[in-house]
């Protein structure tokens, strides 16, 4: 018989910066507790990035839009997916020493072992990284 695989854990917050450390707290506890020694700054940190991003770049307040979040378990990562309603694709840049933003995205690479933004099927963009169970494997 197939080992039956986790439900994915998923939230939707208001596009409003009071929700960054709303979607990490939540992200972090989700975890098991074992794994949180591991997992929980790194995840809690890639939580706060994608999320400030969609809020930022994705979404209008005035249209009272959501940012969903999915977290699930699979090929010894923990996967996030961070969506929002914007049609805007991230782009990695590399800002001046002196920039005030701009760096959210060379923290996600960094952190994560695998990322991607994805459009999704009926409307808006997902940002998707990995983190191993692990560091190092």
């Amino acid at each position: 018989m197939p080992e039956i695989p986790l439900v994915p854990v998923h939230w939707h917050f208001p596009a409003h910066p009071g929700s960054v450390p709303r979607a990490r707290h939540a992200v972090t506890e989700s975890l098991p507790p074992i794994l949180r020694p591991h997992l929980g700054d790194d995840l809690g940190l890639l939580t706060s990035e994608l999320v400030t991003n969609a809020i930022r770049h994705g979404a209008r307040r005035e249209d009272e839009d959501l940012i969903e979040l999915v977290l699930w378990p699979a090929d010894g990562h923990y996967w996030l997916a961070v969506s929002d309603p914007g049609t805007g694709k991230p782009l990695l840049t590399h800002p001046d020493s002196d920039a005030e933003n701009g760096r959210g995205l060379l923290l996600v690479d960094h952190l994560a072992t695998a990322w991607t933004v994805r459009p999704r099927p009926t409307r808006g963009t997902s940002v998707i990284a990995g983190l191993p169970f692990r560091r190092g494997g």
